[in-house]
């Protein structure tokens, strides 16, 4: 998932090799890699990448605004149980 997330992001935002040693705990948003069109991108990403659905109440930074939170994230709503 990390690998597909990482691709995603170089590819949608353009970025260069040095993204790809990017720490997975390192902020999204303030490295500058996405804002927040770039969260509703990501966001629709996952939705359609992993069949999740996810609510505005979880479009928050704890959810979405590094690597690691977003492997968290998607990995406990892919294993809630829950349909989407």
């Amino acid at each position: 998932m990390e690998a597909d997330l990482r691709s995603f992001l170089a590819e949608n935002f353009l970025l260069g090799e040095e993204f790809r040693g990017l720490p997975g705990s390192a902020s999204l948003i303030e490295a500058g890699i996405i804002d927040s069109t770039g969260v509703l991108e990501l966001v629709g990403f996952l939705e359609e990448t992993y069949d999740i659905e996810i609510t505005d109440s979880e479009l928050v930074p704890e959810n979405l605004d590094s690597i690691d939170n977003v492997v968290r994230f998607v990995g406990a709503k892919r294993n809630s149980g829950h349909p989407t």
